[in-house]
């Protein structure tokens, strides 16, 4: 067996193997976005975790009032540096919470496809690279606001530079049954319109009143109408929560509506937000930008990546591209090779029967390797 393949061999199975059990230990700590006593819990499990000889650090998460984000970093006598990333918080409250169980070949339980299933495969790379003479640095960012982060990403300056960047978001195969990893990612941003209308007794005198709800109502088909997925910026405009009214018997003077906006560039999604009026059914209409995450397109950057770590690994690796949201992200502008969706194969992400196919485990962890093992390769020719 040549040495490569023989490498990517021995460490997949002892990464498959640890990520099974140690999905499970993550999973079992229920950790949902913006509590913090949750985060540390998760934290110190992960921690617990880390390579003997990892340096442990704190980090300020990008959202203040949140717990510190958590670095785990090996050092080696090479001249490569990789970025490898993920997040610890999950969508699913403690109200809804269950302990991980088995279920045929299913690993069942809030945060094992997004992402806990890839934190266990990071933590397996880590260890995989203690070895590799190449390495100068390896970092295993894990944040703790991914799911719920509106403000400024914070981390993207302090890893400039790096060679590469690995994100472990949930993993796919192709509709051919080959293993994928997202290299494409859409922009996204969520506004809040506020409507300001005037109350008015809605049996008495609602021609006295402007109608909140109703102004949003007709701004929700506005911005509906702007989608435009086929088009040239793959524009996608969804209203998703509309609150108006506080009594049975009142016109609605204020109410709120949000709004997902998905495109291969922020602006696009600058210029949808231009179309919507300030007034509407004349009630007046505050533009609120909850989030903007940019896009991601490491195509032509990963394609010659890709191509070699196919062929360590005797099967195809192939480029795929997502709507969602990701860390990746952030750093896909100042990291050369950005790559994503290396995680565990699951499915009902944000849905308490979440789930991770533990078949997905191995070729997974030989993806991963097969990606590492170029990356440590080009830099020592």
């Amino acid at each position: 067996m040549p040495v490569a393949r023989e490498w990517i061999e021995t460490h997949a199975a002892q990464m498959a193997a640890a990520a099974e059990r140690e999905t499970e230990a993550l999973v079992a700590v229920s950790s949902p976005s913006g509590d913090a006593a949750a985060a540390e819990q998760i934290v110190a499990v992960t921690a617990a975790l880390a390579p003997a000889g990892a340096r442990i650090e704190r980090l300020p998460c990008s959202t203040p009032e949140y717990a510190p984000d958590l670095l785990i970093s090996v050092d080696g006598p090479g001249e490569l540096k990789i970025l490898l990333v993920g997040h610890l918080d999950t969508v699913v409250g403690h109200e809804a919470f269950f302990a991980p169980r088995r279920s045929g070949d299913y690993l069942v339980g809030p945060g094992t496809a997004d992402m806990k299933g890839g934190v266990a495969l990071a933590l397996g790379a880590l260890r995989a690279l203690e070895d590799r003479p190449e390495l100068g640095e390896a970092a295993l960012l894990l944040v703790n606001d991914e799911e719920w982060r509106s403000g400024h990403f914070v981390h993207t300056a302090r890893f400039a530079g790096f060679d590469a960047c690995l994100c472990f978001e949930a993993g796919e195969r192709s509709d051919a049954g080959d293993d994928g990893v997202v290299v494409r990612r859409k922009a996204a941003g969520t506004l809040r319109l506020i409507a300001h209308g005037r109350a008015a007794h809605s049996g008495s005198a609602p021609e006295q009143g402007v109608s909140a709800l109703l102004a949003l109502a007709e701004a929700a088909q506005l911005v509906a109408s702007l989608s435009d997925p086929s088009g040239p910026n793959r524009l996608t405009a969804v209203p998703t929560i509309l609150r108006s009214g506080e009594a049975i018997n009142v016109v609605p003077g204020s109410g709120e509506l949000t709004c997902d906006l998905r495109a291969d560039s922020l602006a696009a999604l600058e210029a949808a937000e231009a179309s919507i009026p300030s007034e509407i059914a004349g009630a007046s209409i505050e533009i609120v930008r909850e989030r903007a995450w940019p896009g991601m397109d490491a195509r032509e950057q990963a394609a010659p990546l890709l191509a070699a770590a196919s062929e360590l690994l005797g099967r195809p690796i192939v480029a795929s591209e997502r709507g969602g949201a990701s860390d990746a992200s952030h750093f896909a502008a100042a990291i050369k090779i950005t790559i994503d969706g290396l995680g565990p194969c699951g499915e009902h992400s944000h849905h308490p029967d979440e789930q991770i196919n533990l078949d997905s485990l191995f070729p997974r962890s030989e993806v991963v390797l097969a990606l590492l093992d170029a990356l440590l390769i080009s830099v020592s020719r």
